[in-house]
């Protein structure tokens, strides 16, 4: 809880200070538009067929903001996120603090800010050029995950244009609980990435669909 507690605080104090802090004269800005075959969700196809995706991104000094949208859930519709966050290296290490917001306006009962939110810590190693590792925990505290307890884990690594990663669900409604999936990706450009994922351990929850799946994603930058 205590630990909760602090995430919150610092994320609060982070979005305030992206937003209000930086004058924007000093910002950076860009923004992308993306097409995948498939929204994939930590594991999971959202099974609402080809998804576009669209991404604002302003940063300055280590801190920055943005809204991500994306269709392609077929449960929850359209979704747009506001995300802000502060980011700084120690030598090889990087650390990068975040808070997210997800946010479903075409739903029956529209979820608008703060009810699906959560906070993330992340932690990376460069090796060098071409060798680096991350290990990222995220915690949900907006109004619905923080009642289900819902956290997300992952430990990647990247070798050249190859990224393994390893991402654990935990959730005490038992939508998730405990269900590891696997992804391999390969950046063919930096533009163009195919990915390999599935679900290798199903955890509490026997009706997880642990089929392979194959994602392709293309972004192109709007200059």
């Amino acid at each position: 809880m205590k630990m909760k507690q602090k995430l919150i605080a610092s994320a609060v104090a982070l979005s305030a200070m992206a937003g209000f802090a930086v004058p924007a004269a000093h910002a950076d800005v860009a923004a992308s538009v993306s097409a995948s075959n498939m929204y994939y969700w930590r594991g999971y196809d959202l099974d609402g067929g080809a998804a576009l995706i669209a991404d604002v991104h302003a940063s300055a000094a280590g801190f920055y903001t943005g809204i991500w949208a994306s269709s392609g859930d077929g449960l929850n519709g359209t979704e747009y996120d506001w995300y802000a966050g502060y980011g700084f290296d120690l030598g090889p290490v990087t650390v990068d603090l975040n808070y997210t917001t997800y946010m479903y306006p075409t739903l029956e009962e529209p979820l608008g800010f703060d009810d699906v939110s959560d906070v993330a810590i992340t932690l990376g190693y460069k090796v060098s050029d071409e060798l680096s590792f991350k290990a990222m925990y995220r915690e949900g505290v907006g109004e619905i995950l923080a009642d289900d307890n819902y956290s997300y884990a992952t430990l990647s690594g990247t070798y050249s244009k190859f990224t393994a990663l390893v991402g654990m669900h935990s959730d005490d409604s038992g939508a998730y609980d405990e269900v590891t999936h696997l992804d391999l990706s390969y950046a063919y450009s930096d533009k163009l990435t195919f990915t390999l994922g599935k679900v290798i351990d199903k955890g509490r929850l026997d009706a997880a669909n642990d089929e392979l799946k194959f994602i392709a994603t293309l972004s192109l930058p709007i200059e």
